[in-house]
């Protein structure tokens, strides 16, 4: 296999550990913190985890490691979305597992939580390893987005747990993934399996935090790249100096990609939905806000600009997110045949106006055709409408450069709006990850490996301070039931962990309201430039700048 330079560079990187695991496996002892609770919901959640719930929080220090000797099989699965980093936190649990004790085992099972359901595992060796250290991307063994909620479900994977001898499984994914991994460590304790359950916080999209997860791994460098891009952009629009990019970032469920894009970019506008929602701002308002910007710019002579939009921001929208909730009931059950069968849009067209009412139709009718069309195509699962689908780019240029002929021809505005679109999505999603998504998956990786040897289950591998060099990052663990609250799901009430959303009183957000009223109008564009591997620390192993703001 031809390598490239750089790939053959980063198998060699070693991530830097927090100082209390630089010790030696037998020079680390735990520290028992006070008890938790969920963040909501507390009886309700304490009656469905009676075995799991109200566990203390952990941190690991230098110490005499107390943890009884038994040789460990562990399995791991990556759940969910890919994530840069995926690669270090599974060499990380492997090497501590070695470190630990040599005959010490490592399973990867294959396509995500599939891999547990179907017993398809591999066992992991120092050259099945080492091919993929320091490398974006989840191929190691692939991932998968099965839900495992089910008693079945749940038999089935103790069944193949006991088959393989495993101790431990550790499922490295988001919230959703985490949840599962609550509810399987919940099962397997009242099962008495004496298996354990240990999760990693993944995902992009930022919105896995709280007081004790800082970031969620992946963000950064997801960030970084997205960034770069962007700032690509700005410089190609400052040079041609006549076209108007509207970027679609990923994050359906929250800001913090867009935000953290914006801070690190300084685009002439950036949407924020939770401030949308918060601010219950209609598509008319979010159109003005944003053709102000293009008419002023104009008026510079500056017929150029930058716009940053989460690709979930129609959800945030209150009128939007309610012409939504009708089209899931006008289409519901054989209503989607009887639409599917007629013969052209405007047969459609009709029977949508026959059958929204007339607040809904009319937030319908001011969409351009390509939107109204996408609001209609192929239904998820449940049969609701797939907002991802929709191009959220393309409905607030094409409402933008509505409103600017509007105002030309009213002589308010006379400049010229040359739109281009762009979707920054998977371009992030598997790219080498950065100094610090390398160092911070080691760590929780490696650090998974200690709660499974101390005989935590239920816990969610934590490692804080992140914000500071890496020999100051704290180790440790919490119970993943303190993320925990009950939400609403497909007509059920389920336990789930809370999404963390842009905090609108939070410094990262304050210090982005602060300048982009200047943003706006005048060309501030930054340049962040490609991810650096190599150099002084003060370049290669920056945290973001929403981590840097939120740690002061």
């Amino acid at each position: 296999m031809n390598l490239s330079p750089l790939q053959t560079a980063r198998y060699e990187y070693s991530p830097k550990l927090p100082g209390m695991l630089r010790n030696g496996i037998s020079e680390i002892c735990v520290k028992e913190g006070a008890p938790t609770q969920s963040v909501a919901d507390q009886d309700k959640i304490a009656a469905l985890f009676p075995n799991t719930y109200g566990k203390c929080e952990i941190t690991f220090e230098k110490g005499q490691n107390t943890a009884p000797a038994k040789k460990q099989v562990v399995g791991v699965i990556l759940s969910g979305g890919q994530a840069p980093g995926g690669h270090n936190v599974i060499t990380g649990l492997y090497d501590a597992l070695k470190a630990t004790n040599k005959e010490n085992v490592l399973l990867g099972f294959k396509g995500g939580p599939d891999g547990l359901l179907k017993n398809d595992y591999v066992e992991f060796d120092d050259a099945f390893i080492d091919a993929y250290r320091n490398t974006g991307g989840f191929d190691i063994i692939g991932s998968g987005r099965t839900k495992l909620e089910t008693e079945e479900q749940f038999n089935i994977v103790a069944e193949n747990a006991k088959k393989n001898g495993l101790t431990a499984i550790v499922i490295i994914g988001g919230d959703d993934s985490n949840t599962n991994a609550a509810t399987l460590a919940e099962y397997m304790a009242a099962k008495g399996t004496g298996i354990q359950v240990i999760g990693c916080p993944k995902t992009i999209d930022g919105d896995l935090k709280n007081e004790d997860i800082e970031a969620s791994f992946g963000f950064d460098t997801a960030t970084k790249t997205y960034s770069e891009l962007i700032g690509n952009i700005e410089r190609d629009a400052n040079s041609a100096k006549k076209y108007w990019h509207f970027v679609k970032v990923m994050g359906r469920s929250a800001s913090h990609v867009a935000l953290e894009c914006a801070l690190e970019t300084q685009p002439n506008i950036c949407l924020i939905g939770e401030e949308v929602a918060a601010k219950k701002m209609s598509l008319a308002q979010i159109t003005n806000y944003i053709a102000d910007s293009v008419a002023n710019r104009a008026a510079n002579g500056d017929n150029f600009g930058v716009a940053i939009i989460p690709e979930g921001i129609v959800e945030f929208v209150p009128e939007f997110s309610a012409l939504i909730a009708e089209i899931n009931e006008l289409l519901a059950g054989e209503a989607t045949d009887k639409f599917n069968a007629l013969p052209t849009w405007d047969d459609k067209y009709a029977f949508i106006k026959a059958g929204l009412s007339e607040s809904a139709f009319a937030v319908f009718d001011i969409l351009p055709a390509g939107i109204q069309q996408q609001l209609f195509l192929e239904r998820d699962p449940h049969g609701n409408v797939q907002v991802s689908l929709i191009e959220s780019e393309k409905l607030f240029s094409e409402l933008v450069k509505n409103e600017l002929k509007k105002r030309k021809a009213a002589g308010t505005y006379n400049g010229k709006f040359s739109p281009l679109h762009h979707f920054f999505g998977y371009e992030g999603r598997c790219a080498f990850p950065s100094n610090f998504d390398a160092d911070y998956c080691y760590s929780l990786g490696y650090n998974a490996c200690m709660l499974i040897q101390y005989g935590y289950t239920g816990y969610l591998s934590k490692v804080s301070n992140i914000s500071k060099p890496a020999e100051e990052w704290v180790a440790g663990g919490m119970p993943i039931t303190k993320m925990m609250n009950i939400e609403r799901r497909n007509g059920a009430d389920k336990p789930v962990i809370r999404k963390a959303l842009v905090e609108l009183d939070g410094k990262p957000f304050k210090f982005f309201e602060a300048n982009r009223e200047k943003w706006a109008v005048e060309t501030c564009f930054t340049y962040p430039g490609a991810i650096q591997y190599y150099g002084p620390s003060s370049v290669c192993d920056i945290t973001t700048r929403t981590l840097a703001l939120e740690k002061g």
